[in-house]
């Protein structure tokens, strides 16, 4: 049986015109007006890139193999944790979130809310950082009002809490203030998601 490894360390910088198999694959484009924009939104086909604007500025992205899979083990994590306690939430993964006032729009990785499912927009995202560079995801989600941002960067996760300064980097989550954050470490070493997913189950019976 054939076992894919996931290494923990981005990768920074690509050459311009080198191919890396493990890259996320990125244009960036200057100068765009927001008209432009939705009407990029509107001629996506199904197999789209992920977008990301900011002020003119847009990104189409296509995630890696390896991204994509950090990014389900990631949720995978935080869907035993909110059923384990019984939260009431909901994962809308890649919810095209934008604001045209702000001129700032994105697809998250994965986004969460919780607790009343009815609400507009995420209370929670959670962000891959596995090929650097790109438009600031933080300045983005602060024109859209998110209230934590999750940042899974070389194998450890930096807390982003909201507040009327910016974002702050703090040790605990305030919506989920007792979420072991070694656990997710710990399952993204593992060899698949399946065997992640025997790991949470095992966990979260004791």
């Amino acid at each position: 049986m054939a076992v894919v490894t996931i290494s923990s360390t981005p990768i920074d910088a690509v050459p311009p015109g080198e191919h890396i198999p493990t890259a996320d694959q990125r244009v960036v484009m200057y100068g765009v007006s927001w008209e432009a924009f939705e009407s990029i939104l509107a001629i996506r086909g199904e197999r789209r890139p992920r977008v990301t604007y900011l002020k003119g500025t847009l990104e189409l992205m296509s995630p890696s193999r390896s991204h994509e899979m950090l990014i389900r083990r990631f949720a995978a994590i935080l869907d035993a944790y909110l059923s384990h306690l019984r939260i009431t939430y909901e994962g809308v993964g890649a919810w095209l979130l934008k604001n045209s006032k702000e001129e700032a729009g994105l697809e998250p990785d994965e986004c969460y809310i919780l607790h009343d499912v009815s609400k507009d927009k995420p209370d929670l995202a959670l962000e891959v950082v596995w090929t650097s560079g790109g438009i600031n995801k933080l300045e983005i989600y602060r024109r859209l009002g998110v209230g934590e941002v999750w940042f899974w960067i070389k194998g450890n996760v930096s807390i982003h809490v909201l507040t009327d300064a910016g974002y702050e980097v703090r040790a605990t989550s305030p919506s989920l203030p007792d979420f072991d954050f070694a656990l997710v470490a710990e399952m993204m070493t593992l060899p698949s998601l399946s065997a992640v997913n025997d790991a949470l189950r095992e966990r979260f019976v004791r």
